[in-house]
């Protein structure tokens, strides 16, 4: 099988040197017709993935700033089939940039997960991470998203052992998320030192790329991740800025850009 635009974008970055920058927003936060203007934006700062929330009534590992970027976007109108309609008119300008759907088991039962799996397909998604979603699994979203070319993407925490990180590095393509927090999205401060250790630990283990999230706030935080990681994953700053422009959206994708475009350069001139 050929490789997917996930695995193609890291394999380039590698090659010449840089480190991935993957901006986290939800979709349909605060409406609708936000969402494609601000993932153009994102690009435009330098984003090389998306990762794009399926909003969820219960996002149990999400804390407060991301679980009221979901209510918003549920409370706007947005669903699982909004979301991809989101992604195929995104498409329609943007062939390249790969965009994860990261979210929770429940909604693509409720559909079907073949016919999720057929349909992100169809709109143009590049990976998967379903965070309640066990790399043990193999019932038949994972094998229909292996079969549409959905990357799996799977998170190990600094509780994960070395055995359970081996069996998760088995299941992982695309990269692999490191959650370098105990807790929920926004908890708590970065641990450079420590999350510097425990990657390089995780290099024994585990052959994809290894890409940080949870607590990346700032453009030195971004930077310092990614001396050491292969990518660093902003969100709850991101969703943060959405939720204070929520009564006015149109500022919203500048005011992304804005944040983005230092830590772009930060990552590149230290990363």
């Amino acid at each position: 099988m050929s490789s997917s635009r996930i695995q193609q974008r890291m394999e380039a970055l590698k090659i010449s040197g840089r480190k991935a920058l993957i901006p986290y927003i939800v979709a349909g936060d605060p409406m609708s017709t936000v969402t494609v203007p601000a993932m153009h934006a994102i690009v435009e700062a330098g984003a090389d993935i998306i990762e794009l929330g399926m909003p969820f009534s219960d996002p149990f590992a999400d804390g407060p700033v991301n679980q009221r970027g979901a209510e918003r976007a549920i409370n706007g109108g947005m669903t699982l089939a909004g979301v991809l309609k989101v992604v195929s008119e995104f498409r329609k300008d943007d062939n390249d940039t790969p965009i994860v759907l990261m979210g929770y088991l429940n909604p693509l039962l409720a559909m079907g997960e073949i016919i999720f799996c057929e349909a992100a397909a169809r709109a143009g998604v590049d990976g998967l991470l379903i965070v309640d979603m066990p790399p043990e699994e193999e019932g038949s979203l994972v094998q229909s998203a292996k079969t549409h070319g959905l990357d799996l993407i799977y998170l190990a925490a600094p509780t994960t052992t070395d055995e359970r990180l081996r069996a998760i590095g088995r299941a992982t393509s695309g990269y692999l998320y490191y959650v370098s927090l105990k807790g929920i999205t926004g908890s708590s401060k970065l641990d450079i030192s420590d999350v510097s250790q425990r990657v390089a630990h995780m290099r024994q283990h585990v052959s994809v790329p290894i890409c940080v999230g949870f607590g990346i706030r700032t453009a030195q935080d971004a930077a310092a991740v990614s001396s050491t990681a292969d990518g660093s994953i902003v969100g709850t700053v991101l969703v943060s800025q959405v939720e204070a422009l929520a009564d006015q959206p149109e500022k919203i994708p500048n005011a992304l850009k804005a944040i983005l475009e230092p830590m772009r350069q930060a990552i590149d001139t230290n990363g």
